[in-house]
């Protein structure tokens, strides 16, 4: 991490877990854990579910509550989606945005990934971006070229003025929830890559101001370690941000 030119955000991404009371149990318990730690920015992504309890929970704490994901249209016949303005209204910040579970799964591309970034940052809300390479993509030595486009294909028509409101988040998809984590050198260079590019789109005081996270299967074992890297600026946390204990034990390694 580098904080003297750029904040450090540790985000959670809860995934398809937790109900309202178990949402309310555990936010209750990782505020007290956090309380006074001002060293990173603390984030949950939540299920819509679980939405109108999370920002109770955490009113008056330094949690800050996200979404998982955001429909690119307004309003209209999207059965089951959710517009930013919905999110805005009920009291989100963050949303999550091409996590790699909902391109493989649910068919999102790069191109839907671009109008929900856009559409996300129009209506105030801070977009944690996620970008990433497969498994026989790495083997194919194509990393770079697949982090660039992706990047590229997700900013296009973004202003440099709303970069101030986005974060990237490199996720190597074959090592989300498979136990398997990217080296350190691994994730700083998927992180470089990914502020390279931003730099050729922006210019080099936009990339550096910009909070690039790994999101590989971060831990309390190994995230001291990965955010001792300099591109390494928070994480985006699947597993261990489930348990309050856990996920603080990351907060305190940011600090």
């Amino acid at each position: 991490m580098n904080k003297k030119k750029r904040r450090a955000v540790i985000a959670g991404n809860w995934k398809m877990n937790m109900t309202p009371e178990k949402t309310t149990a555990l936010i209750g318990e990782l505020r007290e854990l956090v309380k006074g730690k001002r060293g990173c920015d603390i984030v949950l992504c939540v299920p819509a579910i679980d939405i109108p309890a999370a920002v109770k929970a955490a009113k008056g704490s330094r949690i800050r509550i996200g979404a998982e994901n955001v429909h690119f249209e307004e309003k209209g016949a999207f059965t089951g989606e959710i517009s930013a303005e919905m999110l805005t209204s009920a009291g989100v910040e963050y949303v999550i945005v091409g996590h790699s579970e909902r391109r493989q799964y649910f068919g999102e591309t790069d191109a839907t990934v671009n109008k929900r970034v856009k559409a996300a940052l129009n209506a105030g809300l801070k977009v944690i971006l996620c970008v990433g390479e497969v498994l026989e993509q790495r083997d194919l030595g194509i990393t770079g070229e697949v982090l660039a486009m992706q990047t590229k294909i997700a900013l296009h028509g973004v202003p440099e003025e709303q970069l101030k409101n986005l974060i990237i988040a490199y996720e190597p998809v074959w090592a989300i929830g498979t136990g398997r984590v990217a080296t350190p050198e691994q994730a700083d260079e998927g992180n470089g890559v990914v502020r390279k590019t931003v730099e050729e789109l922006y210019g080099k005081k936009a990339a550096e101001a910009l909070t690039v996270q790994y999101g590989g299967s971060m831990n309390e074992k190994n995230a001291a370690e990965l955010l001792g890297k300099v591109n390494v600026d928070g994480g985006l946390i699947g597993g261990a941000s489930l348990v309050a204990s856990k996920f603080a034990a990351i907060v305190d390694a940011a600090q």
